[in-house]
């Protein structure tokens, strides 16, 4: 990673885990380069004793001293937050008392900063998200309305994870009627009516993931996975007839979500009815994420994260770090019917063209497939990722039909449609080697009959067989015949 962005790391003391990320990249989406939790139970004994017990606090600071030593070695600078178990327990001045002996000054957010930074974050992901966000953590909940990029209401309650074993205790209607009670009394009852929730949280993201284990579903990437109410009735009542063993063995489920599980599930079930959200939505975005955003310019805000993270790995992994855009801006004569949001989608695949460029010529098309479809990508649904890895896939001297891993993600027409891409995208590249000139020189066009490429006669021998084939079979895919139009 380019050392001309500095490190930068958030430690994140929450109720039920204390962690640490460590970021560089461009600001609008940096990357993660460490990323480790421990799983402390801060907000365990709160509802009983009002207190974090000595074992928790033990545990959480050995995690702290460890997060501050690495945190050093990588020369980042940290940002160090706690939120509701610190917050609210009788000795959590001791707790930040002991932080500081460690060198780390611990910034002590309210419920109603958590929710703001809660909100910001699931808005970096999805700029366009326009519904509830819910952020359950170990000790709280915060319900936060987003909508056209802005965070406006927001909430906090005592519902975390870790509280909700006590109050399920006897029945269930307990907790049925003491959630509907704050939801109601704060005015929030029916609030997100037909809008998604935006689920924030390591045990609702959990939630997601079993799901797709049960489902088969064919992509295993929980940003942005959507759940319906019925689904997650259903869930529930599969996880009260799962052992804790069979939790645990889903891929990437550890056993600490795995006893939270159940807890969960009952609360998201109501909250979806409380507020009629239509949806549960998961975001792998939240309170460190947002934290960054809402430190950001309000230009650098406004940037698409897909493109600048397609831009930023394909500066890296690439070789001309200005030929994606220029790629893009070649091709595009050619797709100008083509939606907004498939005109973005396309411009990723051309700015990720040369990805796969320094693997084995033999698996040079599987190394973009496999970049595009499991990419660290947000803004981004499920059938683009299909889309964005047909297209790479394609281009990169793969087969024109397609590809076997994405008849569950995308429909026949987009797959065509990023074979098409795909295939324009070769030519670019076969055309020019990668290089600015070509392309700045020369100009793709389509009417009802051909594909025309517009050339001067200067670059008479770039127009070789290997180019003259491209270019034939692109047209074809576009069910026309390729021409080229010479000028001095």
């Amino acid at each position: 990673m380019s050392r001309a962005f500095p490190r930068t790391g958030i430690i994140d003391i929450g109720s039920n885990s204390v962690r640490l990320v460590v970021y560089q990249g461009h600001p609008r989406v940096p990357a993660t380069l460490f990323n480790e939790k421990v799983m402390a139970g801060l907000g365990r004994s709160l509802a009983a004793t009002g207190a974090i017990d000595a074992d928790s606090m033990s545990l959480a600071i050995g995690a702290l001293r460890r997060f501050a030593a690495v945190a050093r070695e990588m020369e980042a600078t940290v940002r160090t937050v706690a939120t509701a178990a610190v917050r609210d327990a009788s000795n959590g001045g001791d707790f930040i008392a002991a932080a500081r002996d460690l060198g780390l000054e611990v910034e002590l957010l309210s419920g109603e900063q958590e929710a703001n930074a809660a909100g910001l974050g699931v808005l970096s992901a999805i700029p366009d998200a326009d519904g509830i966000v819910g952020d359950l953590g170990g000790g709280s909940l915060e319900l936060v309305r987003v909508v056209a990029g802005t965070v406006t209401d927001r909430i906090s309650f005592p519902l975390g994870v870790l509280r909700i074993a006590a109050l399920r205790r006897g029945s269930r209607p307990g907790l049925d009627r003491h959630v509907s009670k704050l939801i109601r009394e704060a005015g929030w009852n029916g609030r997100g009516r037909g809008l998604p929730l935006y689920m924030v949280g390591g045990s609702w993201r959990a939630l997601a993931r079993l799901d797709m284990s049960l489902t088969h579903f064919p992509l295993p990437i929980i940003h942005g996975y959507a759940l319906a109410p019925e689904t997650v009735a259903r869930l529930g009542r599969s996880i009260a007839h799962m052992s804790k063993q069979r939790l645990r063995e889903i891929p990437g489920m550890s056993a600490g979500r795995a006893s939270q599980l159940s807890d969960a599930t009952a609360l998201l079930g109501i909250v979806l009815r409380e507020l009629g959200s239509s949806s549960a939505v998961a975001s792998s975005f939240g309170l460190r994420e947002g934290l960054l955003y809402g430190a950001l310019d309000r230009q650098t805000r406004s940037l698409d994260p897909l493109i600048v993270a397609a831009r930023e790995e394909g500066r890296l992994l690439g070789r001309f770090p200005e030929h994606g855009d220029l790629l893009s801006d070649w091709i595009a004569p050619l797709f100008a019917a083509d939606p907004p949001h498939l005109a973005r989608i396309r411009h990723a695949a051309c700015l990720l063209a040369d990805v796969g460029w320094r693997a084995n010529p033999e698996f040079r098309d599987e190394r973009g497939f496999e970049i595009a479809l499991h990419g660290n990508w947000v803004a981004i649904e499920a059938s683009e990722r299909a889309m964005l890895a047909q297209a790479l896939h394609t281009s990169l001297g793969g087969s024109t039909t397609p590809h076997p891993l994405l008849g569950g993600l995308a429909g026949d027409a987009q797959i065509a449609c990023a074979i098409r891409w795909g295939l324009a995208i070769r030519l670019g590249q076969r055309f020019s080697g990668g290089l600015a000139g070509p392309l700045q020189r020369s100009a793709l066009s389509i009417d009802t009959g051909q594909v025309t490429l517009a050339l001067k006669d200067a670059d008479r021998a770039l127009y070789a067989e290997t180019v003259e084939r491209r270019h034939a079979a692109l047209a074809a895919a576009l069910g026309r015949k390729s021409v080229v139009h010479w000028s001095g």
